[in-house]
């Protein structure tokens, strides 16, 4: 058996690209200090330290809440995007979410990565992943579905907006955005619970969650 894929390159991530969260923020996207929705994608980074392969466990630090969301994220190859590949986006809970603190979203092992990065034809393009819809089931129960057809930007959208300011080089990979629940939240995990995101044409991503253990 061939060794789990994992990234190459550097991994973005995108901010309100749901429909959903988006309308639940945009009351206050005129507030100070930005005064007027943002007009280009929002992006951060999900640092090396933070991938964890499909199948490893992830640790949980003790004390704080920790949400977890499903996203597609597409893989850069030469001349374009390569594939994609399903991945389960951690989180320690905060309300800071335009600029998501670093110590918040790259905790070691908080980025589960899918077991494969699935071609772009298979998926029939990048206009072909606007059918997929994510389904995410937390110890066997399904707990969200994240629709494709439902973003801000769609897969085309976005990645011409970001090549707009900035270049993707071979082996990086640019997140779709992930969907908040009907409240606002975002589905949290504790040690024990086991996690899986999957999405017709790729294998699912599996990641168990461990209670970290003290130095």
């Amino acid at each position: 058996m061939s060794a789990p894929w994992m990234p190459q390159g550097t991994v973005y991530g995108t901010l309100l690209n749901c429909q959903r969260e988006h309308a639940l923020w945009a009351p206050r996207m005129t507030e100070a200090p930005y005064k007027a929705p943002p007009s280009a994608p929002v992006l951060y980074i999900k640092t090396a330290n933070t991938f964890t392969a499909a199948g490893h466990g992830i640790a949980l630090p003790a004390g704080q809440p920790v949400v977890v969301s499903a996203t597609l994220g597409l893989v850069m190859g030469v001349g374009g995007v390569a594939g994609a590949v399903l991945l389960n986006d951690v989180a320690i809970a905060h309300d800071s979410y335009y600029r998501p603190p670093v110590k918040f979203q790259c905790v070691d092992g908080f980025l589960g990565v899918g077991p494969e990065c699935v071609p772009l034809p298979h998926l029939g393009g990048l206009g072909g992943l606007k059918a997929l819809q994510l389904e995410m089931l937390i110890n066997g129960v399904h707990r969200q579905t994240t629709v494709l057809a439902e973003l801000v930007r769609d897969a085309a959208k976005l990645l011409a907006d970001v090549q707009a300011f900035m270049t993707l080089q071979p082996g990086d990979v640019l997140m779709l955005g992930s969907d908040c629940l009907p409240d606002g939240s975002r589905p949290l995990v504790h040690a024990g619970d086991t996690v899986e995101i999957s999405a017709p044409g790729l294998r699912p991503a599996v990641h168990s969650f461990t209670a970290e253990v003290p130095a």
